[in-house]
């Protein structure tokens, strides 16, 4: 990790306060430091308009420790936002000037300024995303339209996970009317109808834990987890039926987490009725995220988050510079017209190429962790699933076995095709030896007879043994087709490596 990639957000929050320092490349943002207090700021700004003077002491006094941690981890670019408690607070100038005096140059984010960075949050891990954002902080909740990668109307509503509870607390319903009052001033509101409704904040990130737990969803990673808006109202029942104790016993669920999911399940049902949400669809990204893509290019922003981060992952490791790329190219006259799903076999490319760190026993295994359990961002679990599928096969595994999980994770049809892939990738190893070089000269094709075509240069026809026409003949099979190997003129060049 280069030191010139890293930067610092501390987030003064209405709930919680946080030191994050990311690393990693700019488009894909890796977390190196997380560290996180329970602050409660905000708890005194719903009772009385001002900050609890107990929870203002921890809060400084947490800041201090950051204060002190980022000067060891100087030089470093540091960015420092207060959100809605200390907005709203009678005595938040004075709480800014006294984090001002540890040396944190702390700015006061405005509600749309918090919306905005929210929105690009989002926009950052899926910049597909086409919907609405809200990001629940303890003092606030932020709406933001999102669409063609740019965050459009927006706003800032007094719904945080400390208002809440008061709300519910004057009567039955009050929560409900109180989301309809508001979103009926919005005239935007109906351009999300019928579109997915993106969560960000913990305690949403804390719902979805509970819901993995309820429908034994096999793989423990939020970052794009989805699920039908019709199961908000059965998880809004399931929190209260549980109580908090049970809640806390949940993986991954902490118990101040866990004191706040009643009241977030009754927003979040209140949410999807109210905006007539499709789906349900938690963002690992959000306000700090945000503010990081926005400081960033228009070049830099169009890149693939998941590309980026593979790559960066995978830098230093792979066998030959420039093989993954080459792989992908190979496979693309055969695998025409996939759209997206061309991301998911690059990015499985660029996976292989580092099978030569694990144990040969472990190979397959290890691509499958990697990439069902790796840090990537822009991929949700049946992308994954996909991934390592064709790693399983690429590197070794059986096709016709692949892990249980895969196929609880997305449809067979998508495990089909990723198994074509692999097959694909386990013939270019056995053609190629890892050599891009070798790749330009053995191209692969379909016929007009629907036959997959290999041409091989007469020069280089040693290449092809029994073992390379069998990997040519399952691949075919795979794609319900014929194999065929085709004469070419010699080629310009040679491989550099003729061995499998």
């Amino acid at each position: 990790m280069k030191a010139a990639s890293r930067h610092a957000i501390v987030d003064i929050g209405s709930n919680s306060i946080r030191l994050v320092v990311f690393g990693g490349p700019p488009r894909a943002p890796v977390v190196l430091f997380n560290e996180k207090l329970m602050a409660g700021l905000g708890r005194g700004v719903v009772t009385n308009g001002r900050l609890d003077p107990d929870n203002t002491a921890l809060a400084l006094a947490g800041l201090a420790r950051f204060a002190a941690m980022l000067r060891l981890m100087q030089p470093l670019p540091v960015r420092v936002v207060a959100t809605a408690a200390v907005r709203e607070a009678a005595d938040g100038k004075k709480f800014l000037a006294a984090v001002r005096a540890l040396g944190l140059a702390a700015e006061l984010l405005s509600g749309e300024e918090e919306a905005v960075a929210a929105g690009y949050g989002v926009i950052s891990a899926l910049p597909d995303a086409a919907g609405l954002v809200a990001d629940m902080g303890g003092g606030s909740l932020e709406l933001v339209r999102v669409a063609g990668g740019e965050v459009h109307e927006r706003t800032s509503l007094p719904l945080g996970a400390l208002r809440v509870a008061s709300i519910r607390a004057t009567g039955t319903g009050r929560l409900r009317k109180f989301v309809r009052a508001k979103l009926a001033e919005l005239d935007w509101i109906g351009a999300a109808r019928d579109r997915p409704l993106y969560l960000v904040g913990g305690a949403w990130r804390t719902l979805a834990r509970v819901h993995m737990q309820q429908t034994g969803w096999p793989l423990p990673v939020l970052g794009n987890y989805a699920f039908p808006a019709a199961d908000v109202r059965d998880l809004k029942d399931v929190v209260r039926a549980m109580g908090t104790a049970q809640l806390a016993a949940i993986r991954g669920v902490k118990l101040a987490r866990a004191l706040q999911l009643d009241d977030a399940a009754a927003l979040l049902a209140a949410l999807v009725s109210e905006a007539g949400s499709s789906q349900v669809v938690i963002s690992s990204f959000g306000l700090r995220e945000g503010l990081l893509f926005q400081s960033l290019d228009p070049a830099t922003r169009q890149l693939d988050p998941l590309i980026e981060g593979v790559r960066h992952t995978v830098e230093g490791q792979l066998q030959v510079p420039g093989y993954s790329e080459a792989l992908l190219r190979w496979g693309d006259a055969i695998f025409p017209a996939e759209g997206s799903a061309r991301r998911l076999r690059h990015a499985a490319c660029l996976l292989l190429g580092t099978g030569w760190a694990s144990s040969p026993d472990f190979r397959a295994l290890e691509g499958e962790e990697l990439a069902l359990h790796g840090n990537w961002v822009g991929v949700d679990g049946p992308a994954r699933a996909e991934m390592a599928m064709a790693l399983h096969v690429a590197l070794g595994g059986n096709p016709d076995a692949p892990p249980a999980i895969l196929a609880r994770l997305t449809s067979a049809e998508r495990l089909s095709h990723a198994r074509c892939w692999g097959l694909a990738m386990h013939l270019a190893q056995r053609l190629s030896g890892g050599s891009p070089a070798a790749l330009e000269a053995l191209p692969l094709s379909l016929a007009s007879d629907g036959a997959v075509v290999l041409g091989v240069p007469r020069n280089v026809a040693g290449l092809v043994d029994g073992a390379a026409e069998r990997r040519l003949a399952r691949l075919a099979l795979s794609l319900g087709r014929v194999a065929r190997i085709e004469s070419l003129p010699d080629a310009a060049y040679a491989p550099e490596n003729q061995t499998a």
